[in-house]
């Protein structure tokens, strides 16, 4: 049993390339193994700013899965599901946009940048100003203790944790809330009880934050909690209500450093990318017919491996053997480009086989991938249920 939870979406753009895999892809592949994860295709993201083009997103929806699967996520270990078919996230998102300041949303960093950005799609729209609500509903609803983001996405994670803090704030006042919180510190045991008043204490009376990490880290122990009970306990501890809604953690990734064709970060908008499950001939093809070192004239002259586009996918795929042999041939014009390009591209389909190998499975059959995500769609609206049954609750819309 996985004590973190871990959550991450991806818009559907259709094919993903290698860009990806290599920053985000393998990462939730290694993921799967040490969390309890839950992958969705974020598709009513996708209409934020694409909502006059909806027909490109079905398509892509399904393209995008076969090359999650191709890469290695295993729908047996991770819980594979699309955004719009978990109705309850729309509803936390209605119920959250209730209680949320309009400032905070409009002093979220990436949305002046993103109209910057996408200056020719008029993005005067609520769905535009409120997608990080949207995308903070999605995270609160299967109490997800851990995000993946870069850094340019730790202040969408902030912003979860506030929505989250000002929910339990004005709901959590469960009549009742101390006694029942008393009652379970009593549940824990004599030795553990007094070890969590004493932590309690620390924190609330001295400010001391280790105490309170120690006692957050005593009550992740505690199997035997209930959900209820776990909660309350948590906001007992803060001196705030109980916890119906519990704060994720941002879970900082390493950018990907995939370079695109022509030296520039892989992105379909510089048309420098390259598939997953690209065909080998075009493949070879895009590496072979990439710029080089333009001091490369002839194949005598020597050239710089640093000016180069083909020298950035060395760094990714080649041994330092390897990058030894390129960096001396080209130096010295021991070695023309096409001899340069040749470990690259060799690389790189290695990479890319058993990712085609295993899309083909799905490929010969797309019944599978459509009961692969209707199962992992069941399985989130059951704890997506759980969530919004405890949000009525506390707001007081659990009447019959």
């Amino acid at each position: 049993m996985f004590a973190e939870r871990v959550l991450s979406g991806m818009r559907p753009t259709g094919n993903l390339h290698l860009g990806h895999y290599h920053g985000v892809l393998k990462n939730w592949v290694k993921m799967q193994d040490e969390y309890e994860c839950l992958f969705f295709v974020a598709d009513w993201h996708a209409l934020t700013t694409h909502y006059d083009t909806p027909h490109m997103i079905e398509q892509s929806v399904w393209d995008m899965v076969v090359d999650w699967l191709a890469a290695g996520v295993n729908p047996a270990r991770s819980t594979l599901f699309i955004q719009s078919k978990v109705p309850e996230h729309a509803e936390l998102h209605l119920l959250l946009s209730m209680i949320t300041p309009l400032g905070w949303l409009e002093r979220v960093p990436t949305y002046k940048d993103q109209q910057e950005k996408l200056s020719e799609k008029d993005l005067s729209t609520y769905g535009f100003l409120g997608y990080p609500l949207l995308q903070s509903a999605d995270i609160l609803i299967y109490r997800s203790t851990q995000v993946p983001v870069g850094d340019d996405q730790v202040p969408h994670i902030e912003f979860t944790r506030e929505i989250a803090r000002r929910f339990n704030h004005i709901y959590g006042r469960e009549p009742g809330f101390e006694e029942k919180a008393e009652a379970a510190v009593r549940r824990l045991g004599s030795k553990k009880a007094k070890l969590y008043f004493e932590l309690r204490t620390r924190y609330q009376e001295q400010g001391d934050i280790d105490a309170l990490e120690s006692a957050k880290s005593l009550l992740e122990e505690q199997q035997s909690l209930s959900h209820g009970d776990r909660e309350r306990l948590f906001g007992y501890l803060e001196g705030s209500g109980k916890m119906i809604l519990s704060e994720p953690r941002a879970m900082l990734t390493a950018a990907s450093k995939m370079p695109g064709l022509d030296g520039q970060k892989m992105s379909k908008s510089y048309n420098n990318i390259i598939t997953l499950r690209e065909d080998e001939n075009n493949v070879s093809k895009k590496i072979r017919t990439m710029p080089t070192d333009p001091a490369r004239i002839r194949r005598t002259d020597p050239g710089d491996p640093d000016k180069c586009p083909v020298w950035p996918l060395h760094q990714v795929y080649s041994s330092e053997d390897m990058k030894q042999w390129v960096m001396k041939g080209c130096k010295s014009a021991g070695i023309g480009c096409i001899e340069c390009k040749q470990p690259v591209i060799d690389a790189v389909l290695e990479e890319q086989r058993p990712m085609r190998e295993r899309a083909q499975l799905y490929l010969d059959d797309p019944t599978l991938v459509r009961n692969i995500i209707a199962d992992g769609c069941e399985k989130a609206r059951k704890l997506a249920s759980e969530t919004m049954r405890d949000v009525r609750e506390a707001m007081g819309l659990d009447y019959s």
